[in-house]
């Protein structure tokens, strides 16, 4: 589907990093182990089994004790007050990831909040101004703090439910696993970091390896996809089902079928699906992961049981969800602003902040072997990043994302949801609204945004190790 000359993992180089692909569902503890407004998430080692069955357990890093931590059910427009307690050997933050919420609450480390010690605490305090899906993951050695597994889901929800018989999340992360089912050393690998980033071999939903996931005939589900891993891009196929999307990072667009059947998921992007179960019982169907050019796999399998079916016919309910408070950029009186994308293997680009050239392998001297405009920022944050621009408080502001490089970046901005307007000079269609917009090679892409959150704000690949090596900026709103 996608050749690798536009950045992609070959086979031999994905299949050399471990022990293969597996499988992987959603399993039901995720919602038993959600969390209350006010509960604490404490970041420590503990021992995991991903893979399941008798495969051994694994090191990681976590919240609360699980893969992925405790799912946050937060409720659109009430103050939440969450306690992050630091029990690793070092730093960290947390970022709600997608959350439009107090800069001071951002939890990038020494631009918005002092990191948190070992041993230390954190108290975060918002209001949720939006209904959707988001997720949580540490913005301090991010690229190892979330490759050992710190992260997991938020569902923000809405004041009036929607009509579906089941809602569900699925969370799904990449690991590079050893043959012993130990993570696999080697983070932030320079020639990785100036590719496709770390690629992990096994796939989990919901923090574990299975076979299938079981669905009654005739329902209809409200599935929330999350992308979690460092680097792994998805194409998801439903095999003999039409999925319908109705929601991108959290944001209500116009229900529509992808493009081609196929669910692009980036890392840190969400999608919100609605699927009416209309296959056979006692049937399986796959779940596909078509991205990378001859290495698909079975995410998983709808399993449905013998059960009849529900319905005779599809649930005849709005396919709608409400939208957010969002408000809308005046495209007609916005500033405009270019950011260009820049580096990876067999590249060349102006060095920071102008300083000559560097060519061929970008960052493999352990310089950086990306820029947005020509400058490098690199690692997670810190304090005193100049912005690249500054915006006035209630502007609409139009970014022009140029994608000068052969790779995919997925590029994330913190504090606001951006409306995707066009790619490559058509028109985006379904009212897009994202905070993670994936970007192909050469692509260039108009997104606007109010904008309405005052702070300094990351905007970053959220491929870690582009982020962790330069293809990272600062915007500020005054």
């Amino acid at each position: 589907m996608h050749p690798e000359s536009h950045g992609h993992v070959s086979r031999r180089s994905l299949l050399q990093v471990g022990t293969g692909l597996l499988l992987s569902v959603a399993l039901p503890p995720l919602a038993a182990q959600a969390t209350r407004p006010g509960e604490q998430f404490d970041a420590a080692p503990t021992r995991v089994r991903l893979a399941g069955g008798d495969r051994p357990e694994t090191d990681v890093w976590a919240y609360n004790g699980t893969v992925p931590g405790p799912l946050a059910r937060l409720r659109q427009g009430e103050p939440v007050r969450l306690i992050v307690d630091n029990r690793l050997d070092q730093d960290t933050t947390v970022h709600w990831h997608g959350i439009r919420l107090p800069n001071a609450m951002d939890g990038v480390p020494g631009l918005t909040q002092p990191p948190i010690r070992p041993g230390e605490s954190f108290v975060y305090e918002f209001t949720p101004p939006d209904a959707g899906t988001f997720w949580y993951h540490p913005h301090a050695n991010s690229l190892e703090q979330l490759g050992r597994g710190l992260s997991g889901a938020v569902i923000v929800a809405e004041r009036e439910a929607i009509p579906v018989d089941r809602d569900l999340i699925w969370f799904l992360t990449d690991w590079r696993l050893t043959e012993e089912g130990e993570i696999a050393s080697g983070f932030g690998n320079r020639m990785e970091a100036a590719m496709s980033g770390r690629v992990g071999n096994t796939v989990t939903l919901n923090g574990r390896v299975s076979e299938a996931e079981t669905v009654q005939a005739g329902e209809r589900a409200r599935l929330r996809l999350v992308n979690g891993s460092l680097a792994r891009i998805m194409a998801l196929r439903f095999e003999g089902h039409r999925p319908v999307i109705v929601a991108i990072d959290g944001q209500p667009c116009d229900p529509h079928e992808p493009d081609g059947g196929l669910i692009l998921l980036g890392p840190a992007m969400r999608v919100d699906i609605l699927l009416d179960m209309q296959g056979e019982p006692g049937r399986r169907y796959g779940v596909i992961d078509d991205f990378y050019e001859g290495l698909s796999y079975r995410v998983t399998q709808l399993s449905y049981d013998e059960r009849p079916s529900l319905r005779a016919h599809p649930l005849d309910a709005p396919l709608d969800l409400p939208r957010n408070p969002l408000p809308e950029p005046d495209i007609a009186t916005a500033e405009r602003h270019d950011l260009t994308l820049q580096g990876g293997m067999m590249s060349s680009m102006g060095s920071m902040q102008g300083g000559g050239m560097m060519h061929g392998m970008m960052g493999m001297g352990g310089g950086p072997a990306w820029a947005i405009n020509g400058i490098s920022m690199m690692g997670d944050g810190h304090a005193g990043m100049e912005p690249a621009v500054a915006f006035q408080r209630g502007r609409s502001v139009m970014l022009v994302m140029r994608n000068e490089t052969t790779w995919w970046h997925p590029m994330h901005l913190h504090g606001h949801s951006m409306r995707v307007l066009s790619r490559n000079g058509k028109a985006v269609p379904h009212r897009q609204w994202q905070d993670t917009v994936l970007m192909a090679p050469k692509d260039v892409v108009e997104v606007a945004f109010v904008a309405d959150n005052p702070g300094d704000w990351m905007l970053h690949c959220h491929v870690m190790d582009h982020q962790m090596t330069g293809m990272m900026t600062v915007l500020r709103v005054n």
